[in-house]
């Protein structure tokens, strides 16, 4: 009977004790408190997000209508690069709505689901890159842009052959390598936005975020994370 209970006894401790090792690899895998604490401050002030991109690095982006990667060339587009590649840093990409596609034309995104964070980033305005590095050709991603120097954090990807833009700031900074069949299932049925189009209105998803987009456009794909792929 004792070494019954010792058997029991040494068996729910070797239990608890792989649980607590499990429990602590878990919170092993936790960023550094100074690392959140970094990415926290760059995500509510773009000041504080300049780092400068590598010349090439491929991002890996996670999204309800499947993955999809693309690569950037830095010498494209260097400040388009460089913004691109600190949204990634500080956090941004989590989920973002695809708030506009429109079937042979482009997908739309870049406007955050919490409208602080999203006003403090729609002033943080970049000045044009030089154009004729890369043409807008399917697959292709760029920054939208509402005029000279007025480039933030909205962006388009090419579903068709839009180089009819390339003298019109929207200035590629990359182009999908990997997973082009998921870009295309992005989900199109809204059409264009407000108020010329049935789909999102872009000052209110400025104004109310995700919160307006999720009840009023439900079948909308959303950006779960964007991530640098490793070699």
């Amino acid at each position: 009977m004792l070494k019954n209970s010792l058997s029991v006894f040494v068996g729910v401790s070797l239990a608890l004790t792989g649980f607590a090792g499990a429990e602590d690899k878990k919170e092993a895998k936790k960023e550094p408190a100074p690392a959140a604490a970094k990415k926290a401050a760059g995500l509510s002030d773009p000041s504080k997000a300049t780092a400068k991109a590598p010349d090439k690095f491929k991002a890996k982006f996670a999204t309800t209508a499947g993955d999809f990667t693309i690569e950037v060339t830095r010498e494209w587009s260097p400040l388009g690069a460089d913004r691109f590649y600190n949204l990634i840093q500080v956090g941004f990409f989590e989920d973002i709505a695809i708030f506009r596609a429109i079937e042979g034309f482009m997908a739309q995104f870049g406007i955050h689901g919490d409208p602080a964070i999203s006003t403090v980033w729609k002033n943080a305005k970049l000045q044009d890159d030089s154009k004729g590095k890369a043409s807008n050709k399917p697959g292709t991603i760029s920054f939208a842009t509402a005029g000279p120097n007025t480039r933030t954090t909205q962006m388009f990807i090419r579903f068709g052959d839009n180089s009819r833009l390339d003298g019109m700031g929207f200035t590629p900074f990359g182009k999908v390598v990997e997973g082009m069949a998921n870009v295309n299932k992005i989900y199109k049925g809204y059409g264009e936005g407000a108020p010329r189009g049935r789909g999102p209105g872009q000052g209110r998803v400025q104004s109310q975020g995700n919160a307006y987009l999720k009840k009023d456009f439900p079948k909308l794909t959303y950006i779960k994370s964007v991530t640098i792929v490793k070699d």
